[in-house]
């Protein structure tokens, strides 16, 4: 974070950091310079700040005095100021005649001043950014006004989607799951989010009798305690959410009806793997856009290509601050079956392959018809080292040792006492 006497550089996409979405506030900034009010306008365009309404005006503090004379003031007051600590003093003197109780002010400054710094928070100031100032850095800054202390170590959303149906999506995000759980030593839910016909309880040869239905169906109940009820455990590092794949009713959820569930697995897991499934609704596509890490999976051949194509600029497009979504081409080398290359594929997307998974029907066969993971049938197999280095590359995290101590023991000691 900004401050005086620390650095003012930002963790870029990519880093791995984690920034918890913005709950439903409202949010005016008053900016002096256009490089902090273009960095502003690209921090409320962020998939983060979503739920908030916020507006971006010029003027500074003098124009943030004048506008709330008479008007109610929003839960966050973002000022820029050029002008010396004394005017800037003056102006919240002022400002806090009109600020409502509860309202957060943050103040950014172009003096690297530890006396201001400290003169401001005296005031009840929430915070000072020394700019030029990164997106993030003001993303970061926002969200952590609104996120206790003991929660700021949230839980990191990968989202697994198939460029088609067929292509292995599902069968990817399990093993990652299984993978992130078992070799990094990560606590880890996987939730599937294909109710109507969704397969991680068959590949996990689980049969809850509960699962994500009873949280999306039934929100207003929805707690941490009903959450654990719910999860189906595997192993001691890996949770279950599974679909009920039953047709006794359609699914039309609404385009945030995931979002609590989402808050509540953040806050107790560090690892959430979504199976996303082919659809393109209004929840699936803000629950995918809005993921830390997007994963797509691609067969090679041209209505993949086509597919991942207009994902891959969609997330472009639409998460600027992000690391870019990560290819996967599964089943590579089928028997008879033409093939675009492995570098064209890339090529015409932009990217890099993150992974290349070869075909092996007896493997993932037998894998399926046994409800096992790849690494239980074979953990030799290419792809087994696959999962793993997809795994590391998306958590930060190398393998762990098989006699290390989970962090997560007591979560999962909890999760056994609720199944018992």
């Amino acid at each position: 974070m900004s401050r005086p006497e620390m650095d003012a550089g930002g963790s870029g996409a990519g880093s791995g950091e984690v920034i918890a979405p913005l709950p439903r506030i409202t949010l005016q900034a008053f900016c002096e310079t256009p490089a902090v009010a273009a960095a502003m306008q690209a921090a409320v365009a962020d998939r983060r700040m979503d739920k908030a309404h916020a507006r971006v005006q010029m003027g500074g503090a003098a124009a943030a005095v004048e506008a709330f004379r008479t008007a109610p003031t929003p839960n966050i007051i973002v000022l820029e100021t050029v002008s010396d600590p004394q005017t800037l003093i003056g102006h919240l003197e002022s400002l806090a005649e009109s600020c409502d109780p509860g309202t957060k002010v943050v103040v950014v400054g172009h003096v690297n001043d530890v006396q201001l710094y400290r003169d401001l928070i005296k005031r009840g100031v929430s915070e000072y950014l020394i700019a030029p100032l990164e997106t993030l850095d003001i993303l970061r800054t926002l969200s952590e006004l609104y996120t206790a202390p003991e929660a700021r170590h949230l839980g990191r959303v990968i989202a697994v989607v198939g460029a088609k149906g067929g292509v292995g999506s599902s069968t990817i995000a399990h093993n990652l799951g299984w993978a992130i759980a078992r070799h990094l030593d990560a606590s880890t839910v996987i939730v599937d989010l294909d109710i109507a016909f969704g397969t991680a309880g068959l590949n996990f040869n689980q049969d809850p009798a509960q699962g994500i239905a009873d949280a999306l169906f039934a929100p207003e109940r929805l707690d941490a305690n009903m959450l654990d009820r719910l999860l189906s455990r595997c192993s001691d590092n890996l949770a279950l959410l599974a679909a009920p794949a039953m047709l006794d009713r359609t699914i039309d959820l609404g385009e945030e009806a995931l979002d609590q569930l989402l808050e509540l697995l953040r806050a107790s897991v560090p690892c959430i793997v979504l199976d996303v499934p082919h659809q393109w609704t209004g929840m699936i596509r803000r629950t995918l856009l809005g993921a830390d890490e997007i994963v797509v999976v691609a067969e090679p051949e041209l209505a993949s290509l086509r597919n991942a194509k207009n994902l891959f600029d969609l997330a472009r497009a639409s998460r600027p601050n992000d690391a870019g979504a990560r290819l996967v081409l599964n089943k590579i080398g089928m028997p008879k079956r033409p093939e675009i290359g492995t570098a064209e594929f890339a090529k015409t997307l932009g990217v890099e392959v993150t992974s290349s998974i070869p075909f092996d029907a007896q493997l993932f066969g037998t894998a399926a018809n046994n409800g096992q993971m790849i690494a239980e049938v074979q953990a030799g197999s290419k792809a087994n080292e696959a999962f793993t280095a997809i795994a590391s590359l998306l958590t930060g995290r190398s393998e762990a040792k098989r006699n290390k101590r989970s962090l997560f023991e007591p979560l999962v000691a909890k999760l056994k006492r609720r199944k018992a």
